[in-house]
C-alpha cells in the first residue's frame, strides 16, 4: 500500500500542478457529451429507429446512454495516457532506479494507473451523477447496484491500466497505444453506438475490450433496472478478464525486467 500511495501521488504532483489542469477537466466532460449526444441527435427522427434502437427515440435516455459511455471511456482512456507518462520515465531513467529498488513491480504500474484513474474520472463522474439527477433517467434495482457499477468500472480499468503500463518494458514508444486505444476503444466498445449496430468481427474485437463489459453492466444496473443475477454473466466475464490481465501484466513484468538484466538497456528501445 505504501508503494501504490507513493506511485499514484508522484504521478498527481507530477501532471496535475497546474490551475489549467483543473480548467480543462471542467470543459472536457461537457464538450465531450455535446459532440456525442449532438452527433446522433438526428436519428432520433428517423423513420423505424424506434423499433431498432428503442433508447434512441427518447432524448434524456439518449443522452443517458451517451453519458455512460464517455465516463467509461474516460476512465479507461486516462489509463492509455498513464502508460504515455510512464513511457517518460522511461526515457529519463527513473524506471530503471525504481527496478534498481525492492519495490514490487506490480504494485508499480497498478499505482501508476490507479494515480491517473483518480486524478481524470473524478470530475466527469460527479458531473454524470448531477446530469442523471436531472435528467431523471436512472432505473436502479437496489441501492446496491451502485457499488457493483463501481467495481464493475474500477476493476478491470486498474487491471486494464497494470497491463498496458507493463508492455513498456519492452519498448519506450508508447505513441502505439493511442493510434491502436483511442478511436479502435471508443468505437468498438459501444461508447457511442450500441455494439449490435457493428459488424461482427468489430463486435468480436470489442468483445475483448474490457470497457465493452464495463458499459454494459454500467448501463443494465443504471438505465434498464437489471439487478446481478441479471448481470451475472457480464460480471463473470468482467473478473475473468481483469484475471487474465493482471496475470499478462505480471508476466510482462517478468519477461520484460529479465531482458533488460540480460541486455541492460531498459532505457533504450
Amino acid at each position: 500500500m505504501k508503494i501504490l500511495r507513493a506511485e499514484a501521488l508522484k504521478q498527481h504532483r507530477q501532471i496535475f500542478g497546474s490551475k489549467l489542469v483543473v480548467c480543462s477537466m471542467l470543459l472536457w466532460p461537457l464538450l465531450t457529451l455535446a459532440g456525442a449526444y449532438y452527433t446522433l441527435q438526428p436519428l432520433a427522427a428517423t423513420p423505424g429507429i424506434a423499433g431498432r434502437w428503442p433508447l434512441a427515440a427518447d432524448p434524456e435516455r439518449l443522452l443517458a446512454f451517451h453519458a455512460t459511455g464517455a465516463l467509461g471511456f474516460t476512465f479507461f482512456f486516462s489509463l492509455v495516457q498513464s502508460a504515455w507518462h510512464f513511457s517518460f520515465e522511461r526515457q529519463t531513467g527513473t524506471l530503471e532506479l525504481l527496478f534498481l529498488s525492492p519495490a514490487n513491480r506490480l504494485m508499480l504500474v497498478i499505482g501508476n494507473g490507479f494515480g491517473a484513474l483518480v486524478q481524470n474520472a473524478w470530475l466527469f463522474a460527479c458531473f454524470v451523477a448531477a446530469m442523471f439527477t436531472l435528467l431523471d433517467a436512472v432505473d436502479v434495482a437496489h441501492p446496491g447496484m451502485y457499488a457493483v457499477v463501481f467495481l464493475a468500472v474500477l476493476v478491470p480499468a486498474v487491471a486494464w491500466g497494470a497491463f498496458l503500463n507493463s508492455l513498456l518494458i519492452f519498448s519506450r514508444d508508447s505513441a502505439f497505444l493511442y493510434t491502436l486505444l483511442d478511436d479502435p476503444m471508443w468505437f468498438a466498445s459501444g461508447v457511442r453506438l450500441p455494439t449490435f449496430a457493428l459488424p461482427g468481427w468489430l463486435q468480436a474485437v470489442g468483445s475483448v475490450l474490457p470497457l465493452t463489459g464495463s458499459l454494459m453492466v454500467v448501463r443494465g444496473a443504471l438505465l434498464d433496472g437489471q439487478g446481478v443475477g441479471d448481470l451475472a454473466g457480464e460480471l463473470a466475464g468482467l473478473a475473468v478478464l481483469s484475471a487474465i490481465l493482471l496475470l499478462g501484466a505480471v508476466a510482462a513484468l517478468r519477461a520484460g525486467e529479465a531482458r533488460a538484466r540480460r541486455t541492460g538497456q531498459l532505457r533504450l528501445f
